[in-house]
């Protein structure tokens, strides 16, 4: 497929004399007219949805008829793929707009839609050319630029040299080279191409804005680059094709181990996104303009994208929304919210390949009790198993596996094993057996089971888009099934692209056939979430009446996948570059809409320096999913080994991450319920900055006004903190006060020192008291860090629940709003009531607040002894002065007041220093 840009002399028009709407959806036909005259229908359904957004699907006519045929009498399906909604979207946020109105005048037509008719479509017949308004503001616009391609079905004929099969006019589309139409051959896998070329690409631009974002997974900056060459950028497209790529390039738009189609594009008091929906290959080629505005400089940038799929529909999304804020939740709406995960998913997690024993685990287990070091979970990598075949274990290494899960258990500690979806083909293995005999693995182009290469060698992949493969997936987890499992096991799906040694680029072939008769170039990128999502359902399922919530590792994934799993970003570097990546790896996850992501600590390949390691575990605890992983070739490195200073610094930036575990958690229900990343970047924080949208290199915690600035440069000892607004920032370990809006400020960070700063205006739930494990932490008392603004006000919320069940659907769980304002600080409820709500409330009535530290405590305060709480009791003020740089702060011990019921502290009427009230 050739890119012309050509736009005036497009082959594709508009029938406007087809066009019909209904109910919110427009139907209608787009022609392409070939150099013989011939033309070509493409049937166009255009919905125009709730809240800013509208679908735009082209189909080929004659492939949807099935007219045409296929080579090498291939058993392929003859349409374009058109299942991959199914997969991806959740059925929420696609209501048509019943009031949606067209009219049409001059060769154009137009769309108005919502509440206010505020958003409209606009098509342009000849030719074909979609801009997308909010009021008067051009925002999207689809093939201005002539890159629109359909490549519609034709038989192979072979032709003198010079007469090929032209597909456009020859002053649009040069003579082209066939050879790779047709099939293709790469390192001695030839893929036959049945359909022939099919592939379809859309130019889509974002008039105004100069700053892009999404398209996981890549390396690289969070604004993302142009492709085209030149000083800082890119010079090929970004691809997304899911991918096992170990000790990948740094700064590279080459594809990954996911693929979110996904690109949001900012600029100051407006944001817009578009969603490509396609499970196959895709390149996206990304470049700028830059004009002047009433001739003066060069003030506007126009960013101009063009997308390019294999294969499938050209079916997208264009979302017209605020900000990004409101954004994700409406992406959210389309392809689902982060599962709330059980409150161990959060913690720390340690990994190695491999814990060598169940010896080793217990040892490890042992080891960082001894070093009063917390954790919540150990892994176990594909050692564990007998001659690598998954759902079994090695009685040589592993002859006590419930023994080793029991030990864990004590502390209320888990175990997570590495389930990849190739099975062992060996005569025998009862796996293989059956998904052989039940006729549920994924065949070749013939037909046949297809036979690949992975860790255990000749291996079959389970084909997860059939329904019968994932009820006999079902099968395999329950307790008696699995012998050696106990309910504290969870599963690590790697490999998942899927990944295959002796396959093409280490995947699979394309011409292979899943379920449906459907080729795996069709359904590549989403191959990976059905995996984890049979997995998912799977452990729900493992006994019946015991529903926990499932915690699952994917390394491959789609739109959709955060639904059911976490991911990290794959087999990294122990290097201080790789560390740099991370940051904004994670924070656009969260822009994709799978904000539960992490990255290896340490890294994967390589031997960290005691400083790089320290630096990794400090950033680490800023990641939504906090993971020390290692190659087997390593050395050993669990954080008790490398000695003080390390080990006592390392071990205070886990114990601060379970301090927080409170608004960690209450980050990842906001994540559930409305979409927003859990991790945030400058520019989400603060989209009216512009010196702050290209800022990738510091993260916010959720709603809590946290503000991490990770160390990720060798040798470094102080980091700058860019400040967007004008409001006072406070160091979280010693209230030093920052102050200044769009401006960096010098951070002093030797290496015990983790930079960390806190928003004015906030409330920041915690718990001190230091435990073995976030399961232990379940009846401990709270802390609340209230930040008092410049106004004297702070606010926040605190979202509990039992950590573990799905029982918080029925209204068992806590959800509070503190507020300070007045001088009251109260403890508002803004749960809903369920079945549950009562019952739960009760287990949780003796969970008290034991401690309220406010920082930039007013000097007024300096004189009180008591405050007034609710009820008629009072409760001790300590303050303390400020001293230099240092706020001031106080903290009231012992309110009195639970964690889950309605109180006040009343700051305003605190007693006088010498007029105590007695208790």
């Amino acid at each position: 497929m050739t890119a012309h840009g050509k736009p005036d002399s497009s082959p594709y028009n508009l029938d406007g004399s087809s066009l019909k709407l209904k109910n919110g959806q427009l139907d209608g036909m787009v022609l392409k007219t070939l150099a013989n005259k011939e033309v070509v229908k493409l049937p166009l359904i255009a919905s125009l949805l709730d809240n800013g957004k509208a679908r735009i699907t082209i189909d080929e006519e004659r492939r949807q008829k099935g007219d045409i045929e296929l080579r090498h009498n291939s058993i392929a399906r003859k349409e374009r793929y058109n299942e991959a909604a199914a997969w991806a979207l959740t059925g929420a946020g696609l209501q048509p707009q019943k009031d949606a109105k067209l009219s049409n005048s001059n060769g154009r037509s137009e769309i108005t839609w919502g509440p206010k008719s505020e958003y409209r479509l606009v098509l342009s017949h000849s030719p074909f050319v979609v801009e997308f308004y909010t009021g008067e503001d051009k925002q999207v616009v689809l093939n201005s630029r002539g890159f629109m391609n359909v490549e519609h079905w034709r038989p192979k004929i072979d032709k003198p040299s010079g007469d090929e099969n032209e597909t456009e006019p020859r002053d649009v589309q040069p003579q082209e080279d066939e050879s790779t139409w047709w099939e293709e051959t790469f390192n001695g896998n030839t893929d036959s191409k049945p359909r022939g070329p099919e592939s379809v690409a859309m130019d889509i631009s974002f008039p105004g804005y100069g700053h892009v974002y999404g398209l996981a997974e890549h390396t690289g900056s969070l604004s993302l680059k142009e492709t085209r060459g030149g000083d800082g950028n890119h010079d090929q497209p970004y691809r997304l094709y899911n991918s096992d790529v170990f000790e990948y390039e740094l700064d590279s738009p080459m594809t990954l181990y996911g693929s979110v189609p996904f690109m949001q594009a900012h600029r100051k008091d407006s944001t817009v996104g578009v969603f490509w929906l396609n499970g196959a290959e895709t390149w996206v080629d990304i470049t700028k303009d830059k004009h002047s505005t009433l001739g003066f400089g060069s003030g506007v940038v126009d960013t101009n994208t063009h997308w390019m799929s294999e294969s499938g529909q050209l079916d997208l999304f264009v979302m017209l929304d605020a900000t990004p804020k409101s954004l994700s939740k409406t992406f959210g709406e389309l392809t689902g919210y982060t599962a709330l995960p059980p409150t161990f998913g959060i913690a720390y997690h340690q990994c190695r390949w491999n814990y060598v024993s169940d010896e080793d685990v217990k040892d490890v287990d042992r080891k960082f009790d001894k070093s009063n070091i917390p954790y919540d979970v150990i892994w176990l990598d594909l050692e564990y198993t007998d001659d690598k075949k998954y759902f079994t274990w090695d009685d040589m290494t592993f002859p006590d596996p419930i023994g080793m899960e029991q030990q864990l258990e004590a502390s209320e500690r888990k175990l997570v094993i590495i389930i990849d979806p190739h099975i062992k083909n060996k005569a025998g293995y009862q796996v293989v057996e059956e998904l052989k005999s039940k006729d549920l693995g994924i065949k070749n182009k013939d037909g046949n089971i297809f036979d690949g290469w992975c860790w255990p060698g000749s291996s079959h992949w389970i084909d997860a888009f059939n329904p019968a493969a994932r009820t006999w997936w079902k099968s395999l987890f329950p307790y008696d099934k699995f012998k050696g499992t106990l309910k504290n096991v969870w599963i690590w799906n790697d490999m998942n692209e899927p990944s295959v040694f002796n396959g093409p680029e280490i995947t699979m072939p394309k011409d292979n056939i899943h379920h449906g008769n459907w080729e795996h170039r069709d359904v590549h990128n989403i191959n990976g979430m059905t995996f984890h999502n049979a997995t998912y359902h799977a452990l729900i399922e493992r006994k019946k009446g015991e529903i926990l919530r499932p915690f699952i590792l994917t390394r491959s994934f789609y739109a959709g996948s955060q639904r059911s799993a976490a991911m990290w970003t794959g087999d990294n570097q122990a290097s201080w570059g790789h560390l740099a990546a991370s940051i904004p790896m994670i924070l656009n996850q969260g822009v994709a809409g799978f904000p539960f992501a992490g990255a290896d600590i340490g890294g994967f390949f390589g031997n960290p320096s005691k400083d790089l390691q320290t630096r990794w575990y400090q950033a680490g605890a800023f990641y939504p999913f906090m993971r020390a992983h290692a190659h087997i070739d390593t050395r050993r490195r669990e954080p008790y080994l490398l000695g003080e200073p390390y080990t006592g610094i390392m071990a205070q930036a886990m114990r601060l991450r379970y301090a927080l575990l409170p608004a960690w958690y209450t980050a990842f229900h906001e994540a559930s319920t409305d979409g927003y990343p859990i991790v945030r970047s400058q520019y989400y924080v603060h989209p009216e900055d512009e010196k702050g949208f290209a800022i990738d290199d510091q993260l916010y915690v959720g709603s809590t006004g946290l503000l991490a600035k990770p160390v990720v440069t060798e040798g470094a000892e102080s980091v700058e903190v860019y400040l967007a607004d004008d409001e006072n920032y406070f160091d979280y370990f010693d209230y030093t006060v920052y102050n200044g809006a769009g401006k960096s400020h010098h951070v002093a960070a030797p290496l015990e020192k983790i930079p960390l700063l806190m928003q004015g205006g906030h409330i920041i739930p915690r718990k001190d008291r230091p435990r073995k494990s976030s399961g232990l932490m379940k009846w401990d008392p709270y802390t609340l860090v209230l930040v008092l603004d410049k106004q004297g006000e702070a606010e926040g919320t605190l979202y509990v629940d039992d950590g573990e069940t799905f029982e918080y659907q029925q209204g068992a769980y806590i959800h509070r709003r503190f507020k300070l304002t007045d001088g009251k600080l109260s403890s508002e409820d803004i749960g809903t009531k369920g079945a549950k709500t009562a019952a739960y409330l009760k287990t949780m009535r003796d969970v008290r607040v034991e401690k309220i530290i406010v920082v930039n405590a007013p000097s007024s305060w300096e004189s009180k002894a008591e405050v007034p709480v609710s009820g008629g009791a009072a409760a001790e003020l300590i303050y303390h002065a400020a001293e230099g740089k240092k706020a001031a702060w106080a903290v009231v011990r012992n309110p009195g007041v639970g964690v889950g019921t309605d109180w006040v502290v009343d700051f305003g009427a605190a007693a006088e220093r010498n007029v105590r009230t007695e208790l």
